[in-house]
């Protein structure tokens, strides 16, 4: 028996949503004396959207964007590790992740980012399920879905690029 999957979002579409949470992220963050960004991307899929917005924000935002990479063990996650270690004081942090499911992982991946003083904390997913556990709002969103607790959501990359999302 073959497994379907049941597609939420094709290629074009993820990429779509991605350009417009740019937008977002360029709108609400913009001002006379633009902070730069750093979009934290949670290790593999979030880094992977955090350069594809990173592309877009390199056209439309004024100041410096710049992508480092969360990594964490998403069951068990007691340790996280920043790929670089930056002045996070004064910036705009945008952890980036592709699917926030109770909000568990976004929670601990902002633990770093607490021990400085960085101007402000956000949070991106591109998919977002509506059962939170966690006290986190994501706010740039590409897409919310209410599913069952049993539904699970994948986001497929290939190389530097979202190739669709779906729900199995």
């Amino acid at each position: 028996m073959v497994n379907q999957k049941n597609y939420i979002l094709s290629e074009k579409e993820a990429s779509m949503k991605i350009q417009r949470m740019a937008y977002e992220i360029a709108e609400h963050n913009f001002s006379e004396e633009a902070r730069p960004l750093i979009l934290a991307g949670i290790r593999d899929n979030g880094v992977v959207i955090a350069e594809a917005l990173k592309k877009v924000l390199a056209v439309i935002y004024p100041a410096d964007v710049k992508v480092i990479e969360i990594s964490l063990d998403k069951r068990t996650p007691r340790e996280i590790v920043l790929s670089e270690t930056i002045d996070f004081n004064g910036k705009t942090v945008i952890v980036v992740d592709d699917v926030a499911n109770s909000g568990k992982t976004m929670l601990y991946a902002l633990k770093p980012f607490l021990n400085d003083h960085p101007a402000s904390i956000q949070t991106l997913a591109l998919v977002e399920r509506t059962h939170k556990a966690y006290p986190v709002h994501t706010d740039y969103v590409g897409i919310s879905l209410s599913t069952t607790l049993q539904e699970h959501i994948f986001v497929e990359v290939e190389g530097d690029r979202v190739t669709g999302a779906y729900l199995q």
